[in-house]
């Protein structure tokens, strides 16, 4: 199979992310990554479109399953209803733990999860990229904090650390977390 013909089988499975010619970037990771200190409750501020993430008060709760696994639940709302999905992440190589794997799907490989900065106790960004053929990619990134607003210059602190390395922000969306109740 040629690879326009396989870019072309591939498109519509992509029309939702955020897509880019050419190989992933490779942006540096959080040094010293403690999973401990980063589990537990993180809400979703901004983020590259995800066909898979809809809605509003969209959140992220993080906990070590008794097999060393993680647990993902990821809830938010969407046209009057809870949505939660709930997947497994990995620490693939112990020598990188901010480049997790995650994966919702048992018939999916996981997929990239890096934890690019991250202070533990209010903000941390997350970047995740699949590469086809090095053709192009698709991404994903996220700006996530521990409570339902960050002030304006942390966001922008964020974002300007993405495009440092390398990442197209200028589909970045903020998520609505206004009227939502906590659990």
């Amino acid at each position: 199979m040629s690879a326009v013909n396989l870019l072309l089988l591939l498109l519509p499975l992509v029309s939702a992310q955020t897509y880019h010619w050419g190989p992933c970037p490779d942006p540096k990771v959080q040094p010293n990554f403690n999973l401990q200190q980063y589990l537990g409750k993180w809400y979703e501020i901004e983020k590259l479109p995800a066909s898979f993430e809809r809605g509003k008060c969209i959140e992220a709760n993080y906990a070590v399953r008794k097999d060393s696994t993680i647990q993902v639940l990821n809830s938010g709302f969407y046209k009057g209803k809870v949505e939660v999905a709930e997947g497994t992440a990995v620490i693939p190589d112990p020598r990188e733990p901010a480049k997790l794997g995650v994966g919702f799907s048992y018939f999916a490989p996981y997929g990239s999860y890096w934890v690019v900065t991250t202070d533990y106790t209010s903000v941390t960004v997350v970047y995740s990229c699949t590469d086809i053929l090095r053709l192009f990619h698709f991404d994903y990134a996220w700006i996530l904090a521990r409570s339902r607003f960050l002030p304006a210059e942390t966001v922008r602190y964020a974002k300007d650390l993405l495009i440092q390395e390398g990442v197209d922000l200028s589909k970045m969306k903020a998520t609505d977390q206004t009227g939502c109740k906590d659990n």
